[in-house]
């Protein structure tokens, strides 16, 4: 396949997407007259209905893998790339224990366990060996277990509303699966899969005989999401979205059977230790409630750290350890929220709002960087049925509480909304005639993390498909914690937003319907081109190729004018003007944004209706005809602005011709200054500075001379103390060199003989150290303790061997006082001794 090419036109085609003849006919658009069938849930009729969490496709190294109805079809991706002229076939994975309508697919971390989830039941499905596309049979047995069945699959069962799998699961099998009435159950697939592990609730019990006045819609969970972090309780943080848009967290939550890296349980007893600390050492009293809460922190993080195998001490090697929730805390811990939301979220004009459809929170912060300035900036992302998406800050970080009478429960966590996002769905319904508002109450818009770029998010709904990009929000950010004090004002003044890009639109003005996006995916894989794949519910795909950013060199750090050599200044430059002004500026050219397209997506949305539109059912409608006419104006200004960027890439092009040839000229005098002075001149420079030299070493004879005779003059002869003294210089020097070559009296032979006999004693004492230290370990090994005669015995031993090197170390430093030699201080005994 053509690099240059998607994967759109090789995938369209593919019979992976066909569906059977009697679900061909199913209402697969979104419009007024199939609303109802979209909105209804019907536990008898577990139906593929677009409403809710929809994500049935995912790619698994170079292989695709769909949900069609109760069917899971693979594919491999490689063997479309040869070319167009390869037969495309797939394999069916045969999974008798799934017999439901496939809502959502989820791969593990090993991505050898599949998660199928339909609308009320949840299975999982053990993946074949890699290669197995290549078999001959289009059949492939593979081994399906559902989950929970007594629990998900009885009729009096809450729907799901989420599945997914813990980064922390031992071999990558703890699955989560989260049900609308807010019961979060953690499946270990490898030792039970009909009872949960652990159980999370997220909605209180409601007590009976009690009133209130709470809207349904503050009891139903619409999504979950694992917290991050580094060094905080944010990995332990499992953060749940009510439908109400309300926002909980239960802290600290980890896998019954957890396999998590023994770097992060220190970096968390750190980050304890100083917080406890900091509160100790301040002025202000601590509460009750605090010293409760790090005392039950302290304990938990204690507990953790004796789990630890043996060799994992700080600063080791980080490994991943197996470890456990431990069981010295019996109170459970506490569901924290609703979280504050401050400022309050700003709601789209006209809009009554909609529920909350998903949650998703990101971590960002160079992983290798561990003594950063800056901390890792944790955002979280809120979108609702209208198109709004609540972008938030994880300022005040989360810490692990627990329910327990000495903890108050009064204080509510809070957030930072940094901006609200308008998708414009709102926007495009209501300016249709009659407005088509209605449809927003099938729309549940979901988050997809991209799995290169921390910074981009894709968001995907009924009508299309979003991407945003944080990336220069993260750098405002990051300037603003850096900044200097002052300087931090002057960025938040003036904040930057996020680049909201729309990237396919199912919306069809013409049918006053669409065809729901129900799954994208992107590969993240070394022999696949880094793409975007999106599935329509009319199984439909279209594929985008994506831009890989390039790696932005580091700035050189600037050179310090101090301590600089001669030979520095020489090629420092003069003050004043520069002598050369390029054309160019001292700015690199930017190219403009309409060509630049930095992630590759079109700047018009891709328009994406069914795979065989009906033309005879195509009119003219004022809705199209202004649809059109706002297509072409887009188009039109676009146009404009691309022309725009040719003239000034032309002229830019023009400019650095001009300044090539000017810097071909200057070059060609540079070349000829350097041949003058290269030539005679250089020749007659030379004869000069040599002729100078001379000259300065004649001076420098006679200044001799001159200093001699005048010595002479003044003292011509030596006191008798200036003699003594120079008789003394000469006894000093024959008494330190010797009267000749081979005098064994002289301070220099002694030293030189000293200096050998401390080398040659030296590794001797080693070895005997560290033969008393292996006899040590090797008597310690043997029994743990020493008797009574032994130890005495031991003990006359080592006093005389230690008497024995401090006459040695005794000798050794009198010869070097007599020499005026200065030895290094010997190490301790017990040091020199240590294993």
């Amino acid at each position: 396949m053509d690099p240059q090419a998607d994967w759109s036109s090789v995938l369209n085609d593919h019979p992976i997407f066909a569906r059977d003849i009697i679900d061909r006919d199913a209402s697969l658009e979104l419009s007024t007259n199939t609303l109802a069938s979209f909105t209804s849930v019907d536990p008898e009729l577990d139906n593929l209905t677009p409403s809710g969490r929809r994500q049935t496709m995912v790619i698994k190294d170079a292989e695709l893998i769909v949900a069609v109805g109760k069917e899971i079809r693979v594919t491999g991706l490689g063997e479309a790339q040869l070319g167009k002229s390869t037969r495309k076939t797939y394999k069916l994975l045969h999974t008798p224990n799934v017999q439901f309508e496939i809502h959502q697919l989820a791969l593990n971390p090993s991505g050898k366990l599949l998660a199928v989830a339909g609308a009320f039941q949840v299975a999982v499905v053990v993946l074949p060996r890699p290669g197995f596309t290549r078999l001959v049979p289009t059949a492939i047995d593979c081994k399906s277990i559902q989950v929970g069945q007594f629990i998900h699959a009885s009729t009096s069962s809450a729907p799901i509303a989420k599945v997914e799998w813990h980064p922390w699961g031992e071999a990558g099998s703890t699955l989560v699966v989260m049900t609308v009435d807010g019961k979060l159950r953690e499946y270990d697939i490898s030792v039970d899969t009909e009872e949960p592990q652990q159980i999370i609730s997220f909605v209180p019990e409601k007590k009976s005989k009690t009133f209130n006045a709470m809207d349904a819609s503050e009891h139903e969970v619409a999504s979950f999401s694992f917290g991050k972090g580094k060094a905080d309780w944010g990995p332990l943080t499992v953060y749940a979205l009510m439908k109400s848009g309300d926002i909980y967290a239960v802290c600290p939550y980890m896998p019954k059977n957890a396999s998590i890296p023994s770097s992060y349980i220190h970096a968390l007893d750190c980050f304890v230790a100083a917080k406890k600390e900091y509160l100790v050492n301040s002025n202000v009293p601590m509460s009750d409630n605090f010293s409760a809460t790090y005392d039950y922190q302290h304990k938990y993080v204690n507990a953790l750290l004796k789990q630890l195998p043996p060799g994992s001490v700080f600063p080791a090697t980080s490994r991943s350890v197996s470890l456990h929730p431990p069981t010295t805390i019996k109170c459970s811990p506490l569901r924290q929220g609703p979280f504050l939301l401050q400022p309050s979220p700003r709601t789209i004009e006209g809009s009554e709002g909609g529920d909350a459809t998903d949650i998703i929170y990101l971590a960002f912060g160079n992983t290798s960087d561990d003594e950063g300035e800056t901390e890792r900036l944790g955002f979280l992302l809120i979108t609702y049925q209208d198109g709004k998406v609540d972008v938030c800050l994880d300022v005040d970080k989360i810490e692990a509480r627990w329910d327990h009478k000495q903890i108050s429960k009064t204080a509510l966590p809070m957030i930072a909304v940094y901006e609200t996002i308008d998708l414009g769905l709102f926007t495009t319904l209501s300016v249709t005639q009659p407005p088509l508002l209605d449809l927003l109450q099938a729309n549940h818009p979901v988050f997809h993390a991209d799995p290169i770029y921390d910074d981009t998010v894709y968001v995907y709904h009924a009508f299309g498909v979003h991407v945003l990009r944080l990336e220069v929000v993260l750098r405002s950010l990051g300037a603003a914690l850096r900044a200097e004090d002052g300087m931090d004002r002057a960025l938040l003044d003036n904040p930057v937003h996020t680049d909201v890009q729309p990237v396919l639109s199912t919306f069809s003005i013409e049918r006053k319907a669409s065809n729901p996006v129900i799954a994208v995916a992107v590969p993240n894989d070394v022999y696949l081109t880094y793409s975007i794949f999106i599935l329509t519910s009319a199984m439909r795909v279209i594929s985008f190729t994506l831009n890989l950013r390039s790696e932005a060199a580091d700035p050189l750090p600037p050179v310090a004018d101090e301590k600089t050599s001669d030979n520095d200044r020489l090629f420092r430059p003069v003050e004043g003007p520069t002598a050369y002004v390029s054309f160019l500026g001292s700015k690199p050219f930017e190219p403009p944004a309409i060509i630049s397209r930095e992630t590759g997506l079109p700047p018009m949305p891709r328009l994406a209706g069914p795979t065989s539109p009906d033309s005879k059912d195509w009119r003219v409608t004022p809705d199209t005809l202004r649809y059109l006419y706002e297509a072409v104006e887009r188009f039109s200004t676009q146009i404009h602005a691309a022309q725009i960027a040719y003239k000034e890439v032309q002229a830019r092009a023009e400019l650095q011709k001009q300044e090539y040839l000017r810097q071909l000229n200057k070059f060609q005098d540079m070349k000829n200054l350097i041949t003058r002075l290269n030539g005679p001149c250089h020749q007659k420079t030379s004869e000069k500075i040599q002729g100078i030299q001379e000259k300065q070493h004649d001076l420098m004879g006679r200044l001799d001379r001159v200093l001699s005779d005048l010595t002479k003059k003044a003292n011509p002869e030596l006191s008798d103390h200036e003699t003594r003294w120079f008789d003394e210089l000469k006894r000093m020097k024959q008494e330190a060199l010797g009267a000749g070559r081979y005098d064994e009296a002289s301070l220099t032979a002694r030293a030189t003989m000293l200096d050998r006999e401390y080398k040659r004693l030296m590794p001797h004492l080693k070895a005997l150290a560290e033969k008393e230290a292996q006899q040590a370990r090797t008597d310690h090994e043997r029994s743990h303790g020493l008797g009574l005669s032994q130890a005495f015995e031991f003990g006359q031993q080592f006093n005389k061997e230690r008497g024995r090197i401090q006459r040695v170390q005794k000798e050794l430093q009198q010869m070097a006082t007599k020499l005026d030699l200065q030895l290094t201080r010997p190490p301790e005994l017990r040091e020199a001794v240590k294993p």
